[in-house]
């Protein structure tokens, strides 16, 4: 098969689907658009809904948060396809490239349609996707071949023998911790240690109840360290596994390797690539995961995860078809460290696919003109602050986005723990914390030999040809912050918190006439301090603009204080703000970083127990109606800051349909502002729906999680409101001297516009689908990200 019918080779992305990982497939999908689409492929998204529905989307709504952004609005939003309109789309591609995780992507049926429809695609058949999928089987086939398993038994949703057949198994295997987990499924979704037969059997029929599965296995907690592994195949059809990946965590209190870890930035786990294992032991893992693809019959790409046993066993657990495609997954972390870019790895992925398939494959990515001089831009992230892993994904982003860009040479710099900067290569720059690439930094030059031995193995199995590999790999420069400013001729501020956002920054760089993004240094302090911005909006009541009554304390006010204390000045804070509930935040941070609410004085006392002490969280279900861990900050608090709470509509995305209940006729919204010709232009509101009283770090910034809509349903908030809104917020823009970009958090009131001003971000977070980009998209004429991040270059050297 040749692909006659265009010039372009046609690719359709499918994502989306019924299972649980539906939201990292968006994540995967929008990574593959990122790096795929150009001059010679073009990038055709399709997308399955709960149900299975198919729908032709745009490019634009890959950029969402999660598929509940749009869920609700796909039939007036995208194009839905029937079985023989799918068909017929099928007919009219080149080359199927499947990005769903779990159920129905990575079971062999997705796969089993479109052999069906005779379209090819990348990745495993159908038949190979099966033998992986359920764990338990997969394990219960490579024991029968001879590889290395631990016991495991399956308990069916349909039997009335669980606590029989979990008694048994623990008593046989003298078993003191166990995992309980879905037969099928990904992402450790659903996944629990366990102590005790009665733990197992809960959270077994927890999973039974929430129909996570019908199956689950339940198997002796690993005594090991965990590993994964990326396998590519040759040009030959060779199976050939990169540099695994070592992932260090702490098992203590029954943590294990969850979705949490696996998807949001934390130093709960940290990740080596390569390995620290020996050498040998890198190549055995190497040589089993070769030979398992083999056997379960994978094709052109996969990713294993497994155990380094304490007697040096090694017991691969989990196969995925289908690896996760976030912009620091696995997949680009460990392929980078060959020299191997995100358009690289993709194109090859692909080129495999259509040499098995016959299809001819454009043979240069382009994107834009190549041979206009490009501006040098140094992208600056990281910091010390609670948010310095966010500024990670930020930076990093923007990094991306812009070496598509045919005007800019963008460069990535951290900014580390200890105020010092490093320019970092490629394969630095995906690494998933500052803490990580700050160890890597200073370890390069004693690493570098042996990094050198096992990418040479790796490239040379991989047998590439000229061009599929295309970064130059160095040692990470350090150097000072001056230094830096004195060699950068545009500085991209990626950094959130601390110096990148309270003013210290921009003034350095306005001193140095060095251009940069966002807000001048007054502005930027201004936004900082929470409570002074509420000072200045209370300048624009009379225009319907206002701010949340605040109070601000000392926390020395708190160091003496007892039980009697707190309820004393809980009822005292409550009368003067005029609420039963609260929210407490630090004075000067930015995000989600120490924000809770509070009901009650026993909260209060919590709360201040972590802040003196200095915590790095607040653990979930510490104060009431906790949802998930509060991140505190890095530096300690001096003064925390308290306002009321502000009660909203409940709004919530069931299934594919919005749900609204009426509360108060506000809600909660995040206004993107940019600057056109000299002046700050509002962009059309977000509704921000969080799953609990506040958003968590995750709903932010981090893909997969939280929900945002653009713009507000207009059935529930009028034009005439969002217009107003708009229009107010520009006033709150031009009040707060902010240039450059913004985004500014609010709560409107649905029938007239008017605005609670809860905070302002003059370097706002840049990740892969924030919300400010969204917000660009539903613009006219749209800003892709990449055209947004332009412009906001173009604003700062144009002042």
């Amino acid at each position: 098969m040749s692909n006659v019918k265009s010039q372009r080779l046609k690719v359709a992305l499918l994502c989306g689907g019924p299972s649980l990982e539906r939201g990292i497939s968006l994540n995967s999908a929008r990574s593959v658009c990122d790096h795929l689409q150009s001059d010679g492929i073009e990038v055709l998204p399709i997308y399955f809904d709960h149900f299975k529905n198919v729908y032709q989307i745009s490019r634009a709504q890959l950029y969402s948060n999660t598929p509940s952004d749009f869920d609700f609005k796909l039939q007036s939003s995208a194009k839905p396809l029937n079985p023989s309109a799918f068909a017929r789309f099928l007919k009219n591609v080149d080359l199927a490239f499947p990005v769903m995780h779990g159920d129905f992507g990575e079971d062999g049926q997705i796969q089993s349609l479109l052999k069906k429809n005779h379209c090819p695609y990348a990745g495993s058949p159908a038949e190979a996707c099966k033998r992986a999928f359920d764990k338990h089987r997969a394990n219960e086939f490579i024991k029968k071949h001879g590889f290395y398993t631990l016991p495991s038994v399956v308990l069916k949703s349909h039997l009335k023998n669980h606590k029989k057949v979990l008694a048994d198994f623990f008593k046989a295997h003298k078993i003191k911790r166990a995992v309980v987990k879905p037969a099928t499924g990904g992402s450790s979704i659903g996944v629990y240690s366990v102590s005790t037969v009665d733990e197992a059997l809960k959270k077994a029929h927890e999973l039974f109840s929430k129909r996570v599965d019908t199956r689950v296995v339940v198997e002796p907690f690993c005594e090991g360290t965990e590993f994964t592994v990326i396998i590519l195949e040759n040009r030959f059809g060779m199976p050939v596994a990169i540099l695994p990946t070592e992932i260090e965590i702490s098992y203590k209190d029954h943590q294990i390797f969850d979705y949490r870890k696996k998807y949001l930035a934390t130093r709960n786990v940290t990740y080596h690539c390569p390995p620290r294992f020996d050498d040998d032991v890198v190549e055995r893992i190497q040589i089993q995961a070769e030979q398992l693809y083999k056997l379960l019959g994978m094709r052109d790409f996969a990713r294993f995860d497994g155990w380094l046993m304490a007697d040096g066993n090694l017991w691969f657990s989990d196969f995925n078809p289908i690896s996760g495609m976030e912009q620091n997954s696995f997949l680009f972390q460990q392929t980078s460290q060959i020299g191997m870019s995100h358009k690289d790895l993709l194109r090859f992925i692909v080129k495999n696919a259509c040499r098995r398939n016959n299809i001819s494959f454009p043979q240069s990515p382009h994107n834009g003109p190549t041979t206009a001089p490009q501006s040098k831009i140094n992208i600056l992230f990281g910091g010390r602050t609670a948010e310095r892993q966010v500024s990670l994904m930020s930076g990093t982003n923007v990094w991306l986005k812009l070496r598509n860009s045919g005007k800019y040479d963008p460069r990535p710099y951290l900014l580390d723990m200890d105020h010092n900067v490093w320019r970092l290569p490629y394969n630095f720059t995906l690494n998933h914390t500052v803490e990580e690439i700050q160890e890597m930094c200073k370890k390069a030059p004693q690493s570098e030999k042996r990094l050198h031995r096992l990418k040479t193995r790796v490239l040379t199995k991989l047998g590439a040809e000229p061009g599929e590999i295309t970064e130059e790999l160095f040692l990470p420069e350090k150097t000072t912050l001056p230094e830096f400013i004195r060699h950068s001729v545009f500085v991209f501020i990626g950094l959130h918190g601390g110096i990148g956002e309270d003013g210290t920054l921009q003034k350095m760089l306005e001193k140095a006439k060095i251009p940069f993004n966002g807000s001048g240094s007054q502005a930027s302090h201004l936004c900082m301090d929470k409570y002074a911005t509420g000072d200045v909006i209370k300048k624009l009541e009379k225009e319907g603009i206002y701010t949340a009554p605040k109070k601000r304390e000392s926390i020395q006010v708190f160091k003496s204080f007892k039980t009697i204390d707190y309820k004393r000045y809980w009822k005292e804070l409550t009368f003067e703000l005029g609420g039963k509930s609260l929210i407490a935040k630090p004075h000067g941070d930015g995000c989600s970083a120490g924000i809770a609410r509070l009901y009650s004085a026993a909260d209060l006392e919590k709360y201040m127990a972590y802040v003196m002490k200095g915590a790095d969280i607040i653990p979930h279900g510490t104060l009431k109606n906790q949802h998930g861990i509060i991140e505190m900050p890095v530096c300690a608090m001096a003064q925390v800051m308290f306002e009321r709470f502000i009660i909203t509509d409940k709004v919530r995305v069931i299934g594919n349909k919005l749900k609204w209940q009426i509360k108060s006729n506000w809600i909660e919204t995040t206004m993107g502002v940019i600057e056109q010709n000299g002046v700050m232009k509002a962009m059309n509101p977000s509704l921000t729906v969080a799953i609990g009283n506040i958003l968590t770090l995750e709903e932010k910034f981090q893909g997969g999680t939280g929900v945002n809509i653009t713009p507000p349903p207009p059935e529930y908030v009028k034009s005439g409101a969002v217009k107003k809104a708009k229009q107010r917020m520009e006033k709150v823009a031009k009040v707060l001297g902010v240039r450059g970009y913004a985004r500014i958090d609010a709560f409107m009131h649905i029938k007239t516009g008017e605005l609670i001003i809860i905070e302002a971000n003059s370097t706002p977070g840049l990740t892969p689908s924030t919300v400010i980009y969204h917000q660009a998209l539903a613009e006219q004429p749209p800003m892709y990200p990449m055209e947004f991040l332009e412009k906001i270059v173009e604003n700062a050297i144009k002042r």
